[in-house]
């Protein structure tokens, strides 16, 4: 046992070492793929090896192609670093090695989402009946969300689509902003519903969705099954659908209300920013992450539903061989998975590290920072292209073939790390502050690098 307690002081030594060089590390710098992969290739060892050799050859063999995208000046995709508690509650998620699929398998593993769960919902303004399924990200989260969807409106039309599957169903609409994350048309195909089912609704100047278009589309449409897709936090600017006056709507429609909000919906967190999210208590079912803006470790995300029956007829599954729990649907009974990691434990403790109080703070944190990004880089000469309501910024540089050179510049540069997007037909520089160790120091080196490159 001193042998396995050696080994993995060291996998944590490691870790920790790694995380306090975040702050210092270049960011992300030009790889050598083909040397990273050699560093993983060769043949497969004929006997076995000692741990520790091990563990020292994958650090050797991941150390060059490790980017710092936990560290304060990653800007890119929406990328949150994992909070020091959650980190080391998922070094023992793995030590403790627990099957997360209902509380016979591990009562703690359960217990823990359990608490974690209603803490979510507390934060978010979410219902305090509604299920929470922990899924891998929010694409598990839409899949889960629309799939309890499926299951009620077309039940609501005398249909078991668990029992007799889709051929010869009741067709369901499904509408749509056109500026919906992408995840949403993966999640139709999975449900077999596909993509040609849907019905766009056009957005607004900032990306929110129109909402009397929306009442435009829904009028339009047979009476049926409904389901309309909304958005809490646009994935290129930010904004916010007007949810209180769109869930009114679908429910007058006797349609289903799910809300994409993988990132906005922390805004619900913050007195500063909720009412950018109000009315989205009203909805039907919502995807949220936790890897992004709440700082968890990879992967952690929440499925919430209003109707826990609608989410668990849709999700879970009986076999002769399990044993259940018995009591409310919980674990892989809210989610596609059942040889689950007990994700739960760090979602608990990285929650009790904030505090409600912490969590606010640190959104109210990452809009002001964004908004010191605008500040900045207009002031530097560069165009902000969208009306900076949470953690996103878009930048142009003038032609979208010098925005692509600059973006590659700072890329290359190590400074930060930013990505590119295109939006409204143009290429932009997209920011977006998701860290909770990003200073404004860090953000003012990071104008200064992008400055200096795009000059």
């Amino acid at each position: 046992m001193e042998e396995l307690s050696r080994l993995f002081r060291l996998a944590a030594d490691h870790a920790a070492d790694y995380r306090r060089s975040l702050p210092d590390r270049t960011v992300g710098v030009p790889v050598d793929h083909a040397a990273v992969t050699d560093g993983f290739s060769g043949p497969l060892p004929s006997g076995p090896r000692p741990p520790e050799q091990v563990l020292a050859e994958l650090v050797a063999a991941a150390e060059p192609g490790l980017v710092a995208s936990a560290g304060p000046r990653y800007f890119g995709f929406v990328v949150g670093g994992a909070l020091p508690a959650a980190t080391a509650a998922d070094i023992l998620a793995a030590g403790w090695d627990q099957l997360a699929f209902n509380a016979v398998t591990s009562p703690a593993a359960i217990a823990a989402e359990a608490a974690a769960g209603g803490w979510l919902k507390e934060l978010l303004g979410i219902p305090a009946a509604a299920s929470v399924g922990f899924v891998t990200g929010a694409q598990a989260a839409n899949t889960a969300g629309l799939a309890a969807a499926r299951h009620r409106v077309l039940a609501d039309a005398g249909w078991d689509v668990e029992r007799q599957g889709l051929l010869g169903a009741p067709p369901i609409r499904v509408i749509v902003g056109d500026e919906r994350h992408g995840t949403i048309d993966r999640s139709l195909r999975l449900l077999g519903l596909g993509t040609d089912v849907l019905e766009p609704v056009p957005t607004g100047p900032n990306g929110a969705i129109d909402v009397e278009a929306l009442r435009a589309v829904l009028r339009a449409g047979a009476p049926g099954p409904t389901i309309v897709c909304l958005q809490a936090g646009n994935v290129n600017t930010g904004a916010c659908d007007a949810l209180r006056e769109a869930c009114e709507l679908v429910h007058r429609h006797g349609g289903w209300a799910h809300v994409d909000g993988a990132f906005g919906l922390w805004a619900a967190a913050s007195p500063t920013t909720r009412h950018l999210v109000d009315g989205m208590e009203l909805a039907d079912s919502w995807a949220c992450d936790g890897h992004k803006w709440l700082n968890l470790p990879y992967d952690s995300a929440f499925a919430f539903c209003s109707r826990p029956d609608a989410h668990a007829a849709a999700m879970s599954y009986a076999a002769a061989y399990l044993v259940g729990s018995g009591g409310s649907p919980a674990g892989a009974d809210l989610t596609a998975e059942s040889s689950r990691r007990a994700r739960g434990f760090a979602v608990w403790a990285g929650l009790r590290e904030l505090g409600r109080d912490g969590v606010a703070a640190m959104v109210d944190r990452c809009c002001a920072l964004a908004r010191r990004f605008a500040e900045g880089l207009t002031a530097a000469g560069f165009e902000v292209a969208n009306e900076v309501v949470l953690n996103q910024v878009l930048v142009g540089f003038g032609d979208d073939a010098r925005t692509d050179r600059v973006v590659a510049a700072v890329q290359a540069d190590g400074t930060c790390w930013a990505g590119g997007t295109t939006w409204r037909g143009r290429r932009l520089m997209r920011l977006s502050v998701s860290n909770a160790t990003t200073s404004e120091a860090d953000v003012e080196r990071s104008i200064a690098a992008i400055t200096r490159l795009a000059a």
